[in-house]
């Protein structure tokens, strides 16, 4: 799998390079900020790109807005920004408009490897990763200020959580140690209890529940 990563810091912008080398990926090039890393893609087509939200030239956004007109002109190249803070509406605006192949992640999840290596894999595949922290960030808030999320059990929260960040049910049913019936279930009830059209598409399932659970700003 052929990778590029955008990263101005050159320790972390190393690291990324060594472990997703000896993971098995092949990094084929890095960028130090946002227009070599437009330029690098353009140039080498990966099957996957790796990039901070905040680079050079301005240090706001400039990553996740190359992130977004990478997609928007190779669809089939799979996408994960990293972010060093909680930002609700980069997960909702980067999933937007999307089928898949992307993933929203904090940098902190980089020292689990094998997570971290695990949704890399997931989103080159055609999934979706949305950092965990990110998810219980909305759910929290949403369970302050809607009546329907905050109804829910907690198992039921705790279903939500995980098809919020992109598992499929049977990586829900092997973290809760539930049966993917049961999981099937608890989602069936949580569609309805938000008023979601059940939606067989994984990609499209967390961009629903992620409007929702940002819908109050």
């Amino acid at each position: 799998m052929r990778v590029v990563i955008g990263e101005d810091e050159a320790l972390l912008r190393r690291g990324l390079e060594l472990m997703l080398g000896d993971a098995g990926f092949e990094v084929v090039d890095s960028a130090a900020d946002a227009p070599a890393l437009e330029r690098s893609v353009e140039e080498h087509r990966p099957d996957l790109v790796v990039t901070d939200i905040r680079m050079p030239p301005s240090f706001t956004d400039d990553g996740l807005r190359v992130a977004l007109r990478i997609r928007a002109q190779l669809p089939q190249t799979a996408v994960v920004v990293l972010s060093q803070h909680v930002q609700r509406r980069y997960a909702v605006e980067l999933l937007s408009g999307q089928t898949g192949g992307i993933g929203y992640l904090l940098k902190q999840r980089i020292a689990d490897v094998d997570e971290f290596l695990g949704d890399l894999r997931r989103v080159a595949e055609g999934g979706t990763a949305i950092d965990p922290d990110v998810v219980a960030v909305m759910i929290s808030r949403a369970s302050r200020s809607d009546s329907a999320v905050g109804a829910l059990t907690a198992r039921q929260q705790e279903v939500l959580s995980l098809m919020a960040e992109g598992r499929s049910n049977a990586s829900i049913a092997g973290r809760l140690f539930l049966t993917e019936k049961a999981v099937v279930q608890h989602a069936s009830r949580i569609y309805d209890a938000l008023s979601l059209a059940v939606d067989s598409d994984a990609h499209r399932r967390v961009l629903a529940v992620l409007q929702y659970l940002n819908r109050e700003g």
